[in-house]
C-alpha cells in the first residue's frame, strides 16, 4: 500500500470530498469497487454544500486521504457528546484504489481521533441493512450490531431507491 496522507478536511476540499463520496456510492463509476450503491439507489450521496456545512460544524470532523496529492478516501466522524460516542459516516474509498487497506486505515485513524479529542468511548455507523459484505467488513474491525433499525430516509431531492424497504442498521464498536 502506498503511504496514506491522513488529515482533517479544509474548506477548500469540500468539492473533491463530494465527487470521491458520489463517486464511491452512486452511478457507474462506483462499479469499480466493491462498496457500490448503484443497484439500490439513484442520485447523489452528498453536495458540496452539504459537506461545507458539514465542515462548519464545532462537532463534526472530516478526515481525508491522500496519496501523491491524490484525494483517495474520506470519513465524517460525528460527535454526540451526550453518548460519548462518534458516529462515523460518508467512509468512501476510490473506487479504483479499493481493496488496498485504505478504508480500514481510515476507520482506525478516526477512532483514535475521536478518543483523543472527543473522549470517545464508543464508535458507530449506520449501514444499509441489505450491505452484507460490507457489513461482515465492519465486524471484521469488530463492530457489532445493535440491534437498532431505522427506515432508510426518503430524499428525493438527492436519492430515489431502486429497492423496498431498505433500513439503515447500528452497528457499534466499543473504544
Amino acid at each position: 500500500m502506498t503511504e496514506l496522507i491522513i488529515r482533517p478536511a479544509r474548506a477548500q476540499d469540500a468539492d473533491a470530498i463530494s465527487v470521491l463520496v458520489n463517486r464511491a456510492y452512486r452511478g457507474d463509476s462506483s462499479r469499480s469497487g466493491w462498496t457500490t450503491e448503484a443497484d439500490l439507489l439513484d442520485g447523489k450521496r452528498t453536495t458540496t454544500s452539504d459537506v461545507q456545512a458539514l465542515l462548519n460544524r464545532h462537532d463534526v470532523v472530516i478526515l481525508t486521504g491522500w496519496v501523491a496529492e491524490t484525494l483517495l478516501v474520506t470519513l465524517c466522524a460525528e460527535w454526540h457528546a451526550e453518548e460519548q460516542v462518534a458516529h462515523l459516516g460518508m467512509i468512501a474509498v476510490e473506487p479504483t484504489a479499493q481493496n488496498r487497506g485504505y478504508g480500514k486505515k481510515m476507520i482506525l485513524a478516526a477512532e483514535q481521533w475521536a478518543v483523543a479529542h472527543w473522549g470517545a468511548r464508543a464508535s458507530q455507523m449506520a449501514v444499509v441493512s441489505v450491505r452484507q459484505t460490507l457489513i461482515a467488513f465492519y465486524q471484521r474491525l469488530g463492530y457489532q450490531a445493535t440491534g437498532e433499525l431505522k427506515p432508510f430516509p426518503h430524499l428525493p431531492e438527492m436519492w430515489q431507491a431502486k429497492v423496498d424497504n431498505m433500513q439503515l442498521m447500528t452497528l457499534q464498536k466499543a473504544l
